[in-house]
Order: C-alpha cells, then structure tokens, then sequence
C-alpha cells in the first residue's frame, strides 16, 4: 500500500496515507548514491512541517540483549542528532523548507516519560536550537523535537 511504512523488524508500520509527502526512501537512496551517513526512518509531511521520524525498539520480543540498548549513553545520543543533521540534505534537495520536527519514537526496558523527557533534553543541546537563534536572522532548521513511546506518538502525545 503506498504511503503505509514498515518498520525494519516488520513489527510495526506507519500510516503516512494523509501526509502531504512522505518516503522510507532515504536510506536507499544515500546507499545508492556511495553515501555512508546516517539517516531518519522515515520523513513526513504534513500541511505546516516535515516530520524526521526515527524509531527504536529494544522491547521486541525477538530483540537481542534488549537490556544492552542505552540510549541516555553519549555515543547514542550523538548519533540521534547525526541523523537529524544528514537528513537535512535530503529535505533541502527535494526543496522541502517547512520547519522541522525530530520525532525519536522510542521504546526500551525501563524506558518512561522521565527518561524520555531527560533524553530529549539532551538531544537540544546537540541539535541546532541555540546556533538558530545565534546566527538565523529568523530562520530555522529545526522547530521542535520529540522523544516519544510508541503509545504517546500513536495518541498525538508530545
């Protein structure tokens, strides 16, 4: 079905069938064009922003030391604004300019509100949120993120 994205493990999907646009494309197409850089799940427009979509799950049932995913480490953290920073060329090729929202849907043993809302703090500092308003003259590369369980981005939570 067009518009309608699995995820990786095929556990779960996404409905993007109201977006304005939307692609699970672009990690084929940095690998196709010798790109080794890091890249969001999935990209979403809706009618006032483009959605960077990133999701992990560490609580599939067929998920590998579940217990070792940490996502409040360092290297992990960095990682997650990596793949906000090389998803923008991809935004700014296709002249997609609406403001931007990460969305990190996450899910992990003992993961709650507090250690998302911890995470996505530490995100902000990594992400270009004080550079904009340094530098910007009023424009944005980035307008809010997010770090969401799956049950919070399904019911519009953030």
């Amino acid at each position: 079905m067009k518009n309608i994205f699995i995820e990786e493990n095929g556990a779960y999907s996404i409905d993007c069938s109201n977006a304005v646009w939307a692609t699970d494309e672009i990690h084929e197409d940095y690998h196709n064009a010798g790109m080794h850089i890091n890249d969001v799940d999935f990209l979403i427009e809706n009618s006032t922003h483009i959605l960077m979509v990133e999701y992990k799950n560490a609580c599939l049932v067929n998920a590998e030391k579940p217990e070792a995913f940490q996502p409040m480490a360092d290297k992990k953290i960095l990682i997650a604004a990596r793949k906000f920073y090389d998803s923008l060329h991809y935004l700014r090729l296709l002249d997609k300019n609406k403001l931007v929202q990460y969305i990190y849907i996450l899910e992990y043993p003992n993961g709650d509100v507090t250690t998302r809302k911890r995470l996505r703090n530490r995100l902000k500092l990594e992400l270009p949120f004080v550079l904009q308003d340094n530098i910007g003259n009023g424009k944005k590369l980035i307008d809010r993120v997010d770090v969401l369980s799956i049950a919070e981005w399904n019911a519009g939570t953030s």
